[in-house]
């Protein structure tokens, strides 16, 4: 038996071809995939042919953010990271950061840009009933905010900034009202308007990124310091508005990830500041509390997936979502 198969050869060389269908080992699930959605670490594969240190070695099939259904009929949303489970990190509870996990659509382990998938059972999270699967991709990008959110240490009553308006960055807004942030402020550049539409739609003041790169405008809108700053446009302007803009004593926590692999900020100000910068690494096993924000209603899915694609038009897919001016790009297999 065969599949459809989407393979990156290259930069921007994304193929769709045909290959044998997958088998499930022992301790996996067999899944038809429903969607996935194009998250920007695959834009980085697509667009610079690897991401950070890592680089493309063979063809590989990208796509970490993917529902799909089994055999039996039963729905599932899955976590693309398979940790060890045995390391000390993961024994610590800090599996997000095991150095022996294999992560769908990331170096030597193929993701879900195809019909078929067999991935590990423990990796995988039941749907409930009513939450439509496509939309449901992006509860990988929730659980990212999630862990963001918790390594941000925001408490009632504090004023967040979040410096990006994509998937996760939207995810991050929403996460810090739910976590009782008072005001949170949002940048964005003013062209990515679906974005900056998003941003004020789930609650968030916006202020012009190209504007503000000092953090000066955010600090007007809060009449004050942010607290807490998440970094989620992997820019180093988003960076340097961040150490800005918060407080001094306050967290700087950057999620996102820069084209070239590096970063940089205003040393002097963020050490006369004394601010706490946290690196967030993916999430740790956080999909129960995804679901239970959905279904609470903490959290809207809908009316983020902005644009939808059959497989056979995968290469037109990212190249919509390499603009950057829609919210999440769904790919059905």
């Amino acid at each position: 038996m065969s599949m459809r198969v989407a393979r990156l050869h290259g930069r921007r060389d994304l193929r769709v071809g045909t290959e044998a269908r997958p088998s499930a080992g022992a301790g996996d699930t067999l899944l038809r995939v429903r969607a996935v959605g194009i998250c920007g670490s695959d834009l980085h594969w697509f667009e610079e042919g690897g991401i950070g240190d890592a680089r493309l070695a063979r063809p590989l099939v990208l796509g970490h953010e993917f529902t799909g259904i089994s055999e039996e009929g039963v729905r599932f949303i899955a976590d693309p990271a398979v940790p060890c489970e045995a390391c000390d990190l993961c024994r610590e509870g800090h599996s997000n950061l095991c150095e022996r996990v294999r992560f769908a659509g990331h170096g030597s382990e193929d993701g879900a840009l195809r019909e078929m998938i067999a991935w590990p059972s423990r990796c995988l999270q039941p749907l409930p009933e009513g939450l439509d699967e496509v939309e449901a991709v992006m509860l990988e990008p929730l659980g990212v905010a999630i862990h963001a959110v918790d390594l941000a240490h925001i408490r009632p009553g504090m004023n967040v900034a979040v410096m990006g308006c994509g998937p996760i960055g939207l995810m991050a807004i929403q996460v810090a009202r739910a976590a009782g942030a008072c005001r949170v402020v949002a940048t964005e550049l003013a062209a990515r308007a679906a974005r900056v539409d998003a941003a004020r739609r789930l609650g968030a003041e916006v202020v012009a990124a190209e504007e503000d790169p000092e953090g000066s405008w955010i600090r007007a809108a809060l009449r004050g310091w942010a607290d807490v700053s998440i970094e989620a446009a992997g820019e180093d302007a988003a960076v340097h508005a961040a150490v800005r803009a918060t407080r001094p004593g306050g967290r700087v926590v950057v999620v996102g990830i820069p084209a070239g692999d590096r970063l940089s900020l205003s040393a002097s100000v963020a050490r006369r500041k004394g601010l706490t910068l946290a690196f967030a690494r993916r999430m740790k096993p956080v999909y129960a509390r995804a679901l239970a924000l959905v279904q609470s209603a903490h959290v809207t899915l809908a009316g983020l997936v902005s644009d939808r694609f059959a497989l056979e038009d995968c290469a037109e897919a990212f190249s919509v979502a390499a603009t950057r001016r829609g919210l999440k790009v769904v790919v059905e297999p």
